[in-house]
């Protein structure tokens, strides 16, 4: 089974409002780049990436988690970040039901991580280390 058809299972075999959610985030994370590829990892995550990590969606029990690999390096002027700042690295947006999530704001979020993957790829070039993915 590819990423994406794992993805679609775990969406179809969520069947309240999380399964819906986790769907349009993941239209809207997709929209931003079409280079955008979808693996599974960790023994169940989806995560989309670019050039490397670029957010992890998880969804739990009472909320549906993005998880932004690099998100405490990454501009966030909509205020989507609600959760993760006790970290050094991470960053996350956590997703009660009834909670709507500005399309606009996600996507210049994922564009941001997708130039900071970028830059620091080439930085590790440039410097002559093998950037990691």
């Amino acid at each position: 089974m590819t990423p994406s058809q794992q993805i679609d299972q775990l969406i179809a075999g969520l069947t309240d409002w999380r399964g819906e959610t986790l769907a349009g985030i993941r239209k809207t994370i997709l929209a931003a780049d079409p280079d955008i590829v979808e693996e599974w990892k960790w023994m169940g995550s989806p995560v989309w990436c670019l050039d490397g990590n670029i957010v992890v969606g998880n969804a739990h029990k009472d909320k549906v988690k993005l998880t932004f690999s690099h998100g405490a390096s990454l501009p966030d002027p909509d205020k989507l970040f609600n959760n993760g700042f006790g970290g050094k690295v991470w960053r996350a947006i956590d997703i009660l039901e009834g909670d709507r999530l500005d399309e606009r704001a996600l996507k210049d979020l994922v564009r941001a991580a997708i130039d900071y993957n970028q830059a620091k790829k080439k930085k590790k070039a440039a410097t002559g280390t093998k950037p990691r993915t």
